[in-house]
């Protein structure tokens, strides 16, 4: 999946199997407290065949990746948190809504910006040869945004708008 906007999955119950590799496609992960993750597939000896063999050990590391594939044992969404499976853990029944409203703090950023970011950490993630590769694809993927969206920020930012961390003070963005 080549999709340059940011994808949210919204998990509420279970993410299993199909569901889990789908739920790994997205870029981040909402996960209700309730839910449960794992490769159930495991049990019924049908191999993971959309990228679950492949996104899961980028995102979690090989070892915890190696544990639910080969073990199939569910884990929680807590423990999915703890890992970096889940990006956000919400209370139960939350998570459609928490999901939109991180996809609507994400529209509120420069968005040419955004997608280059996205597609310079997908490519040192999965395409890099070395990290002299990846930091020249950083380079030359992002270069042109500099005389775009970062001149606009750049002059919000001298006028004291974002200083120290801060969202607050600037009227496009809401939050901390």
């Amino acid at each position: 999946m080549d999709i340059s906007k940011p994808v949210i999955a919204a998990i509420d119950g279970y993410a299993v199997a199909g569901g889990l590799e789908l739920a790994l496609m997205c870029d981040m992960r909402v996960v209700e407290e309730s839910a449960i993750m794992g490769v159930y597939c495991r049990r019924f000896g049908v191999p993971l065949i959309d990228g679950g063999t492949v996104r899961l050990p980028a995102i979690i590391g090989l070892s915890r990746a190696m544990d639910m594939i080969l073990t199939g044992r569910a884990i929680t969404a807590k423990e999915a948190l703890d890992w970096g499976l889940a990006n956000r853990l919400v209370a139960t029944g939350t998570s459609l809504g928490q999901a939109i409203n991180l996809a609507n703090s994400l529209i509120k950023f420069p968005q040419e910006c955004l997608k280059m970011d996205k597609r310079s950490a997908y490519y040192a993630t999965f395409d890099a040869k070395s990290i002299k590769d990846g930091l020249k694809f950083e380079l030359n993927n992002a270069s042109h945004v500099i005389n775009t969206e970062s001149v606009a920020g750049a002059e919000k930012f001298t006028q004291g708008i974002g200083r120290h961390g801060k969202f607050r003070l600037d009227p496009d963005i809401v939050g901390e």
